[in-house]
């Protein structure tokens, strides 16, 4: 095992991957009870039950597509990196795939598929680098920045921070509702904790948000702490049934949906791997040993988690906390897995995780990404114009998908008018057909 994982060389042991893994775990245990509860669009009215996910089954989707995607990533590239379902990538699926664009949500399932698989195929025949190469730099940061608009707009509303408005469309809510109050409690908490580097702080402000709630009787307690973990049987296998009328596959729509996914999925990954070695004193000339086998594992989780029932399994940034503490090797990864997977007796707590617990996690998550804002180019306007389009349309559109769409659209067209045309790959120029067509066909 040590010689495997190469122990000597990363001057490690047992000890320290144990407790890395663990503090790996810790800091995105969050997942298990924010993709529930966004995958089942909890908490949304006026949708039909077809609409809604099983959060039981989502449940256990998550600990095993997290236990898996940790196992590849732990084996294959013996990199301290975890894996699990991914924010924003869930917010996108069920707030506009589900929501906006009308897709069932057992044919979302089959993009997030194909996305993995088109992700496999793309890692392994060196393309990754060529598409990576076509996406400027500022639009990757813009396309992250405006996921964590969306994704903390998501947390305040569910929360009832921000509600609705006819004359402004939105406005404050009532900030003295024992259920805002519980949220806002939870947001000052966890900001608090995550100031202080405190190993794990969005996972314990949940915690403590909960427990408050409880005290308060703003939460009914659970039946039970440890129990028989949820059928998955609602959603195992349901990426397959849209082959059963191929129509629905071959529309502009499912186009959009997959290179969403892809996109996303694409750049999160290569960037949280790059920040988790970088901090791990894995780059070798600027470059990263087994770089392809990190990112295939990613795509070989992906489509193992979308036939289990959730979306994008990806890399998570919180895997730095766990390189902190002395993380070096992919054994790391293997704790975290095996965590995950402990983590399924334990289903019966999800019953206090209210919308107020899980609202501190997306504003704190919205607040890491809108970080990426730092990194554009905002004095030079042909750049600025469409950044801001992506991160502004997010939110404001409630897509993700339109705000990538308008930003793309943007920016070849004003760095055209600014004579910067030669600076576009010609893939930025087909995806800008791809996006017309999509508001003229899907929006039109």
């Amino acid at each position: 095992m040590k010689r495997y994982f190469r122990f000597d060389e990363y001057q490690t042991n047992y000890k320290r991957e144990i407790f890395g893994g663990l503090t790996t775990f810790l800091s995105m245990a969050y997942i298990l009870a924010v993709n529930p509860q966004i995958l089942s669009l909890a908490g949304v009215e006026g949708i039909s039950p077809d609409q809604k996910m099983d959060q039981g089954a989502i449940f256990v989707a998550t600990c095993l597509a997290a236990f898996v995607g940790c196992l590849f990533m732990g084996l294959i590239a013996r990199y301290p990196i975890a894996l699990a379902p991914g924010m924003g990538l869930n917010a996108f699926f069920a707030f506009t795939v589900i929501l906006n664009m009308g897709i069932p949500w057992q044919v979302g399932l089959t993009g997030v598929f194909f996305s993995g698989f088109i992700f496999a195929i793309l890692t392994a025949t060196g393309l990754r680098e060529t598409i990576i190469n076509a996406i400027p730099f500022e639009m990757k940061m813009a396309v992250s920045a405006g996921i964590g608009l969306f994704i903390t707009f998501v947390g305040l509303q569910s929360s009832g921070i921000i509600k609705n408005q006819d004359a402004t469309l939105v406005t404050l809510g009532s900030i003295t509702d024992p259920p805002v109050l519980l949220a806002v409690f939870g947001i000052i908490v966890t900001v608090v904790l995550y100031a202080k580097r405190i190993p794990g702080a969005i996972f314990i402000g949940m915690v403590i948000t909960a427990l408050v709630g409880l005290l308060t009787a703003q939460i009914a307690p659970p039946h039970a702490i440890v129990g028989k973990a949820p059928s998955i049987a609602p959603t195992f296998g349901a990426a397959f049934e849209a082959f059963q009328d191929p129509a629905q596959l071959f529309t502009i729509q499912f186009l959009i949906v997959i290179l969403t996914f892809l996109f996303i999925d694409f750049f999160d990954t290569a960037g949280t791997i790059v920040a988790v070695a970088s901090q791990a004193g894995f780059l070798k000339d600027n470059k990263l040993p087994r770089a392809g086998r990190a990112l295939f594992s990613d795509s070989l989780a992906t489509m193992v988690g979308s036939v289990f029932g959730t979306t994008t399994t990806t890399s998570y940034i919180e895997s730095t906390a766990g390189v902190a503490v002395g993380a070096r090797t992919g054994f790391a990864s293997i704790i975290t897995g095996v965590c995950f997977l402990l983590a399924l007796f334990f289903s019966p707590l999800m019953a206090v995780v209210t919308s107020a617990v899980t609202t501190p996690a997306l504003v704190v998550v919205g607040v890491l990404m809108a970080s990426n804002l730092a990194e554009i180019s905002w004095k030079k306007f042909e750049v600025a114009v469409p950044a801001f389009i992506t991160v502004i349309m997010m939110p404001l559109s409630y897509s993700i998908a339109t705000g990538i769409a308008c930003g793309f659209i943007f920016y070849p067209i004003t760095m055209l008018l600014t004579k910067r045309h030669k600076e576009v790959h010609p893939i930025m120029y087909g995806l800008m057909i791809i996006f017309i067509l999509y508001f003229v066909f899907v929006h039109g």
